[in-house]
């Protein structure tokens, strides 16, 4: 992947002069449709009439620069990365406050019960666990993937490890690292994601030091020259400090920045120091979801981000590099992430109506038989569309985190019914749903 690096505005004003710069300023020339193109993209498009490429450039540039934000981030130079926030930014994150929190209408399958929401929440970190990790490089299908989690059994491969690793860190990253980042809590998060798939173990849950060779990143199709250089090894450790402070809005020198703003350019500011051998991104995506959980967008945990960046790799990895050639305008990364959150809302919204109307069928079904809980509800939700599904005491209880006491319950008082049917696997009991689950389900309602 290859990306023209942007002509800078001095650069533009000592090529075309400064009365050059007054007429086009003055002409309020914008990106065609308002998009925030790079330069890379709008070389490509005819300038308006009368006026050159660099020129409309020239323009483009001026008007970004006057509304120009500074991050306390910074190149290994020392020159500062900016951001801005024109309209399409704006709308984007007005959407996500009215979507991701407060009170959303969406209590019939997430918050009507604590028990029944804990049950999805479980599903969505699993989901993103194997997500993340196959971005990564992970081969194990997602099938196999949620029988390992929802099993408990150990993982048999690497592929299986970064998986397991993925769903221990976001279980660490909602109970255990409260809601103040220190940089002792980054490291611990990214020993539990990489631990025992690194080729030197001892690197997992520290940054890499001065004496090792720096990773660098590489086009997935081109390895043969780095698309990104992350700063020197002896910088890390104050980038840490600084990082920390930017997430506890420390350092924010008197400027308002929007919560979401903040947590993708924590996911930015982490993915673009890459102090870590492996296991950068998906530190990084963890510690956004991490931010926007402490700011009070508590819908942002259910979201499959990583599944949505996973279909589309090459954006993902653009939107990084339009910044780093244009001068640090992390903008084109704010875009990029905005636009992944937006999509992955709509996704959710729309799953959960199905699951909702799913619900809905089934409790019309046992309408006026025997009592059942809000687990076994779920399970039989689950039996009537996956007919080849099973479930285990283990697998029943991670989904909805009750002890194993419990869950032989549910699943045996099932099986009592008719409506599970159990058999031996070895030393466990697993249960399938009956042949003719939908007839059964209709019997116990007369």
């Amino acid at each position: 992947m290859f990306v023209e690096k942007s002509p800078t505005l001095p650069d533009l004003i000592q090529k075309l002069g400064p009365e050059v710069m007054g007429r086009v300023v003055a002409s309020q020339i914008k990106s065609p449709d308002d998009h925030y193109l790079h330069w890379d993209k709008l070389r490509h498009i005819d300038p308006p009439e009368g006026m050159s490429t660099d020129e409309w450039w020239l323009g483009i540039k001026a008007r970004r620069s006057a509304e120009t934000r500074f991050l306390p981030l910074a190149d290994p130079s020392g020159h500062p990365f900016t951001y801005g926030l024109p309209n399409m930014v704006l709308k984007r994150l007005h959407l996500i406050d009215q979507r991701c929190s407060g009170e959303i209408a969406m209590d019939e399958v997430v918050t009507s019960e604590r028990q029944a929401g804990q049950r999805f929440l479980v599903n969505s970190l699993m989901e993103e666990a194997i997500r993340s990790s196959q971005l990564e490089g992970a081969t194990t299908s997602r099938r196999v993937a949620k029988e390992m989690l929802r099993s408990g059994r150990d993982p048999t491969d690497r592929s299986e490890r970064m998986i397991v690793n993925n769903y221990r860190a976001l279980q660490f990253m909602r109970e255990e690292m409260g809601d103040t980042l220190s940089p002792d809590s980054v490291l611990e998060l990214h020993r539990i994601i990489t631990e025992g798939t690194l080729d030197d173990p001892s690197a997992a849950g520290r940054v890499q030091r001065p004496d090792e060779e720096r990773v660098a990143v590489y086009d997935r199709d081109d390895d043969r020259e780095p698309i990104h250089r992350p700063p020197p090894a002896e910088q890390l450790p104050n980038r840490m400090h600084l990082l920390c402070d930017f997430a506890n809005e420390g350092d924010d020198s008197g400027q308002f920045i929007h919560p979401v703003v903040r947590a993708i350019l924590l996911h930015f500011w982490l993915a673009y120091d890459h102090p870590f051998e492996d296991g950068n991104g998906r530190t990084a995506r963890i510690l956004f979801f991490w931010s926007m959980r402490t700011r009070g967008y508590w819908l942002a945990e259910y979201l499959p981000i990583s599944r949505f960046i996973r279909k589309a790799p090459a954006q993902y990895a653009r939107a990084f590099m339009e910044t780093e050639t244009d001068g640090g305008d992390t903008t084109y990364f704010l875009i990029h992430q905005l636009d992944v959150i937006e999509r992955a809302i709509d996704d959710l919204h729309a799953y959960l109506q199905r699951k909702i109307a799913e619900v809905r069928d089934v409790e019309k079904l046992l309408q006026g038989s025997a009592g059942f809980n809000h687990r076994q509800l779920a399970v039989l939700t689950d039996a009537v569309r996956h007919p080849d599904a099973s479930y285990s005491f283990a697998s029943h209880a991670t989904s909805h985190r009750v002890t194993h006491e419990t869950a032989r319950s549910d699943l045996s008082g099932l099986a009592e019914r008719g409506l599970l049917r159990q058999r031996r696997r070895g030393r466990r009991y697993l249960f399938e749903p009956a042949s003719d689950l939908g007839e059964r389900l209709r019997e116990s309602k007369r």
